[in-house]
């Protein structure tokens, strides 16, 4: 990598570091019941999955697939998806090392919303395109500037504002046909120190009602037609 890759690489590492360090089980213990209740519903155990922006790798780590990759530019990712998941440490926007067709998901959670620029979006999702099979969908989960229009700000790494439409509109811009699109969904961040109990996120999930109180984030996922 570059130098200016490596300090993107080390600025990462320290920004994970400062918000959630202390908070690795809880996110964890969260991410387990995610994806048992909720995101299992479209990954099979024999599936191909790559998470994007994959960060600690909470969600690589929890999900049963038949194989699954981690790209993030935090290093620590690598650490933390080793022994069970093939570990890309790279920029998104650049060729993913994965053949055309190869992949039966791509997941994404607050990811997109810290890429410096629109185009680098684009790329990114021409790529997860190139890379999906026929029928192979990409899971696009991320804070909703609708709803979060003042603290989506708090954060200094936050850069492209992003709603449930605007996600679905590059999503079919790019040749993605739009098979489910929730405006709220889950709440906002796990960084806050306001972390409710983990009974309550597996009742929250049965409840999509609540969704309509609470959730700050938007859930859109495209299917490669």
């Amino acid at each position: 990598m570059g130098k200016e890759m490596d300090k993107r690489s080390t600025d990462l590492q320290e920004e994970y570091q400062q918000r959630f360090q202390g908070a690795d089980l809880y996110r964890d213990t969260v991410w387990k019941i995610l994806c048992d209740d909720f995101f299992s519903t479209y990954i099979t155990p024999e599936s191909v999955v790559l998470d994007l922006g994959a960060g600690w790798g909470e969600f690589s780590r929890n999900i049963q697939a038949g194989k699954k990759y981690a790209m993030d530019l935090n290093p620590d990712c690598g650490k933390r998806v080793a022994g069970h998941s093939t570990f890309l440490h790279q920029d998104c926007s650049i060729t993913w090392p994965i053949e055309d067709g190869a992949l039966d998901v791509v997941f994404t959670s607050n990811f997109f919303e810290h890429l410096p620029r629109k185009e680098l979006v684009d790329k990114t999702l021409r790529e997860a395109l190139r890379c999906l099979k026929r029928g192979g969908k990409i899971i696009c989960l991320g804070p909703n500037i609708k709803y979060v229009p003042g603290s989506y700000w708090d954060y200094w790494d936050h850069f492209i504002p992003i709603t449930e439409e605007s996600m679905a509109e590059t999503l079919s811009l790019k040749g993605f046909r739009i098979v489910r699109k929730i405006d709220r969904f889950l709440p906002y961040t796990m960084s806050g120190g306001k972390n409710p109990p983990l009974f309550a996120v597996s009742l929250y999930l049965k409840l999509p009602l609540a969704w309509r109180f609470f959730g700050k984030q938007f859930l859109v996922i495209g299917e490669k037609s």
